[in-house]
């Protein structure tokens, strides 16, 4: 009888380490979503993510002492993700609003970025007035899509899912221009001959990881992380590599 407790007390001991080590494994773990087609801050080569979202976050993981993993969703679908906690958070070129802030939290800005238009060097649209009246591209989910419907309501918008399909639509000429993030936007331009980004911007704005607001505790350990790797040189060296030196 003496054994038999003896062995059943070991069972119980054993499951509860074996518990006690799967939920540390999960501690260790962050869940993020993004949607890697907007390079350069995310996207898919050779079925690898890469780009600076991906690279930063993977950086600021390893500061804290944690892993990454990653899924990939639609973009109207990350902060979706993230509230109804099939994540821990969203890393994907994702401007911090007010009201995004009612959903999310968000960590510190770790990148400046903005809306711009995208189109082509001998198209129609040569200063941000020109768009009235014209067919602009935007992608669903997006900041883009309610500002150009607030600001520029003469606007012919197109909506259509990713970003690649956006400049597709204007490279064949069944839109005018793109309204996108600068740095997708520059990137494209500076790869295509022909096209260009309109030097005034229609807004400039802050990039921020969104953060479930069950987890305050994440939100402070991320941009504790983000303050370790921009004091230890590893933010400037990423910034250096997919934005050619320019400083943040």
């Amino acid at each position: 009888m003496k054994l038999t407790q003896t062995f059943r007390i070991t069972l119980m001991a054993l499951a509860l380490g074996g518990a006690s080590a799967a939920s540390q494994a999960a501690s260790d773990t962050i869940r993020v979503v993004t949607d890697p087609t907007f390079p350069p801050m995310e996207m898919t080569v050779d079925g690898k993510r890469t780009g600076f979202d991906i690279e930063l976050t993977e950086a600021l993981a390893q500061a804290m002492g944690k892993k990454i993993a990653w899924t990939d969703i639609d973009f109207k679908g990350l902060i979706p993700a993230v509230i109804s906690g099939r994540a821990d958070a969203a890393m994907s070129a994702i401007y911090i609003t007010d009201e995004r802030k009612k959903a999310v939290d968000f960590t510190d800005s770790y990148y400046a970025g903005g809306l711009v238009v995208l189109t082509k060097q001998d198209g129609p649209v040569k200063t941000l007035k020109d768009l009235d009246g014209k067919r602009v591209t935007v992608q669903v989910g997006t900041k883009s899509v309610n500002y150009m419907q607030q600001h520029y309501p003469k606007v012919q918008r197109v909506e259509v899912e990713k970003n690649q399909e956006m400049f597709n639509l204007v490279d064949i000429g069944r839109a005018d221009a793109a309204v996108t993030g600068k740095p997708a936007a520059k990137l494209f331009a500076q790869q295509n001959p022909g096209f260009t980004v309109l030097d005034e911007q229609i807004t400039t704005e802050e990039y921020g990881i969104a953060v479930s607001k069950n987890q305050p505790e994440l939100t402070q350990e991320l941009n504790q992380a983000l303050k370790t790797i921009r004091a230890n040189g590893v933010y400037q060296r990423l910034v250096d590599k997919w934005f050619e030196g320019s400083k943040q």
